[in-house]
Parts: C-alpha cells; sequence; structure tokens
C-alpha cells in the first residue's frame, strides 16, 4: 500500500492556465489525514505556497529547487547551494554574452533586468523577483555567507549553448545542467536530486520506506525519482525518455492524469 506521494508541477500538475484543477484540488483534498502529497519541483518555494494553499496542503513538506531545499514547517531540514566561486566564474564569462541569469536562494529571487524572460517567469510562477544586477547580488550574498539554491540562464540557443558548455567544461563534476528548452538553462549542485530529496524526507520525517511511495514527473529531472519510488507514474505528455523507466503511464498533465491516477489505484 502506498503511504506517500509526491508530484511535479509544471507540465505534470497544471492544467492549461497552469493552475490545480477543481478535480485536482478535489482528489488531494480526499487524501488529507491517510496520505501526505508532497509538492516537488524545480520552483522556488514561494512559488509553490499559493498551489499548496489551493490544495489544502500548507502544513506538509516542500521540496524546492529540484531537492536543492526541503522544507519542513517552513524550516529547512536540508539546503544544498551553488558555491558562490562557481557563481562569480559564470558572471565574468557572462560579460560577453549577456545572457538573463536569475539568481536563486530560499525565497529570494534576483533578475537582473525586468525583461522579456523575467516577465515570463513571473507570469509562469505568480512571483515577482527583486530586480538587482548579478554583481551587486554576489557582493551581498557573499557577504552574508551564502550561495545560489538554483541558477537560472535564459537567451538566444547559442548564447545557452555558450554558457552550458563552459559550466561543463570547468565545473561539470559540482553541477547538474538541466536544459528545459534550448533557451533555458537550470543549474543546480550536482550532488542533489528529486530522487536524493525523497529518501531525505523519507528517512529524515515520515519513517516511510521507499517502496511506500508513489510519485508523478513529465521531464529528465524527474527520472531517478521515477525508477526509485515504489510506483513511478508519468503523464502522458511526459518526455520519451520518461515514459521509457516510468512504471505506468497516466493520462496527459493538462487532462488530471495525476488525480486520475490517484483516484484509480487508491479507490477514493
Amino acid at each position: 500500500m502506498f503511504k506517500i506521494i509526491f508530484s511535479d508541477i509544471d507540465g505534470t500538475l497544471l492544467n492549461e492556465n497552469r493552475d490545480v484543477s477543481t478535480y485536482t484540488i478535489e482528489t488531494v483534498k480526499k487524501l488529507q489525514g491517510k496520505i501526505p502529497f508532497i509538492l516537488i519541483s524545480s520552483r522556488m518555494p514561494a512559488a509553490m505556497r499559493h498551489l499548496q494553499k489551493k490544495l489544502g496542503i500548507e502544513e506538509l513538506p516542500l521540496i524546492s529547487y529540484n531537492g536543492g531545499l526541503i522544507l519542513v514547517d517552513g524550516k529547512p531540514i536540508s539546503s544544498t547551494e551553488i558555491e558562490m566561486q562557481i557563481l562569480q566564474e559564470l558572471h565574468d564569462f557572462n560579460l560577453d554574452h549577456d545572457v538573463h541569469l536569475s539568481l536563486y536562494h530560499q525565497d529570494e529571487w534576483y533578475a537582473p533586468s525586468e525583461d522579456f524572460w523575467t516577465r515570463r517567469e513571473i507570469h509562469n510562477t505568480k512571483v515577482s523577483p527583486e530586480i538587482l544586477k548579478n554583481e551587486y547580488v554576489i557582493s551581498k550574498w557573499n557577504e552574508e555567507s551564502k550561495g545560489a539554491h538554483k541558477i537560472m540562464a535564459m537567451g538566444e540557443e547559442e548564447k545557452i549553448d555558450s554558457i552550458s558548455s563552459f559550466l561543463k567544461d570547468h565545473h561539470g563534476d559540482s553541477l547538474h545542467l538541466y536544459r528545459s528548452k534550448p533557451t533555458y538553462l537550470e543549474i543546480a549542485p550536482r550532488q542533489i536530486s528529486k530522487l536524493t530529496a525523497v529518501e531525505h524526507l523519507l528517512k529524515s520525517h515520515y519513517s516511510i520506506p521507499l517502496s511506500q511511495s508513489m510519485a508523478f514527473g513529465d521531464n529528465y529531472n524527474d527520472i531517478e525519482m521515477l525508477k526509485g519510488v515504489g510506483m513511478g507514474i508519468a503523464v502522458g505528455n511526459a518526455k520519451p525518455d520518461v515514459l521509457e523507466v516510468a512504471h505506468m503511464v497516466t493520462a496527459p498533465g493538462k487532462e488530471d492524469g495525476v488525480a486520475k491516477s490517484i483516484n484509480k489505484l487508491l479507490q477514493l
């Protein structure tokens, strides 16, 4: 029997309006008090909380930044950051490329300018950044002894190719580079993944074996998690590689695939 459910957000849980449907909300509310429904995403916590509120799961833990930050009762129980030296080198390299670098730490999001990329992310996540040039953020975080939970590089495909090659060549051992689309590069610490975060939360907070967990996803950063949990379910619109490793495939995310599977498998 499954005792906990993990769900990715973008491409997996949301409908065509980038929101949770009434059917999904009703399904998750049926789980309350019985089976925790945990959101796990590359998003920052602030971009997940409005969804938690709608689903009625505000008291439950959150896994953000692809596992880089795990929050229980609003407090970090695990936090893995990109070293400032790497961020500085990336900033220096980017002076010749002028790619948009959004910098994230917990609920802080700094965008270098209010451009096309910033507006697009505001629309997608319902969160607004503080506008501050990368060099000032680096200086501020150095003083505060912080690193980045995530860096989002956004720009023309060729420039993103350059940044990706530079980071692979110089910091391939310590960074995970995730290309969600040709114009987007998500940069995270290499030692974390959604699966490592699931394992950490299950062991430290829930005492539930991995075999009794269920997870939903659609993209490359979900593969490890879907393979590792007791029941890894891909939504119908998932990438071919994800469909291949999933234990089961459900309806597309926009057609309530997550809620349909939960109702069917748990006979709610």
